[in-house]
């Protein structure tokens, strides 16, 4: 029987907003991960995992995946020891949703990870240095690419950079180009710090939305409700939208050019709220 909960078990992970990060060499945060109300999970087997763990973890994530449960999973970058271990073990199992490629910085390292799993398996290119950044576009445009991610931390250790939103901008921007050029879903940002509370989780997810992503890594269970808040409509935006398809299914004047634009965003605005269960919230 799986644990994942209904709401995000029927959510596309196209409009996934919320991403948590579960260290795969703890199984007993498996089933909790998987009963919150995380869009997507994912198992970790990469930077959370030390080198002399990595077998176990590995064993850990693939006994879980055929035993009911589903979830997304971070494998090892390409060029270490374990990216090969990694594919072959999850090839076989069950319950794999799709993997993230830790450190993607060229199209052929996606286009070779996607060949190694079952065909249709989705990759998740997590981006997190110079070089990707720079050839975001082509690995946006990969067979097998199905969003791209931020991975901030390492991008900031290897650029320089600061953790202030500036900082950042030119590599967000980016990667929203470039997911909008490759036709994927928005990107998805970076995590909060594990140690932000409620109002930083919030507000760090205001400028991811600002910045044109549509997603977030989490690194605990407590962040995701505040992410899961900042990358949906607001209650203004819902009746709003509300507003104006009622007024059209009654009958309304079209009015200036720019009702059609207006009536559309008003559609997708609703769609979103009902994949993400606002309606009656």
């Amino acid at each position: 029987m799986s644990l994942r909960n209904r709401r995000a078990a029927a959510l596309p992970a196209k409009l996934s907003r919320s991403w948590l990060l579960v260290n795969a060499a703890k199984p007993e945060q498996f089933a909790p991960a998987l009963a919150s109300e995380a869009d997507s999970v994912i198992f970790d087997m990469e930077a959370a995992v030390p080198d002399d763990a990595k077998d176990a973890a590995r064993e850990h994530v693939v006994d879980a995946l055929n035993n009911g449960m589903t979830a997304w999973v971070r494998v090892n970058a390409i060029y270490t020891d374990f990216w090969a271990e990694d594919l072959a073990a999850l090839s076989k199992t069950k319950g794999l949703r799709g993997v993230m490629l830790a450190m993607s910085e060229k199209p052929e390292q996606v286009a070779y990870t996607a060949m190694r799993l079952q065909a249709g398996t989705p990759v998740l290119a997590l981006i997190e240095s110079a070089v990707g950044i720079e050839n975001a576009t082509a690995i946006a445009s990969a067979p097998g690419t199905f969003r791209l991610a931020f991975g901030t931390n390492d991008f900031r250790k290897d650029t320089g950079v600061s953790d202030d939103p500036m900082g950042l901008a030119y590599a967000r921007g980016k990667l929203v180009v470039a997911s909008r050029v490759g036709r994927l879903p928005g990107p998805i940002d970076g995590p909060s710090a594990a140690t932000a509370g409620p109002e930083q989780v919030h507000a760090d997810g205001e400028i991811t939305a600002k910045m044109g992503m549509t997603g977030k890594l989490a690194l605990t269970a407590t962040q995701v409700e505040d992410v899961n808040k900042a990358l949906s409509p607001s209650e203004d935006e819902l009746h709003w939208a509300k507003d104006l398809l009622d007024a059209h299914a009654a009958g309304g004047a079209i009015g200036d050019g720019s009702y059609l634009p207006r009536l559309a965003r008003a559609q997708k605005i609703a769609d979103l709220a009902e994949s993400y269960g606002l309606w009656n919230a």
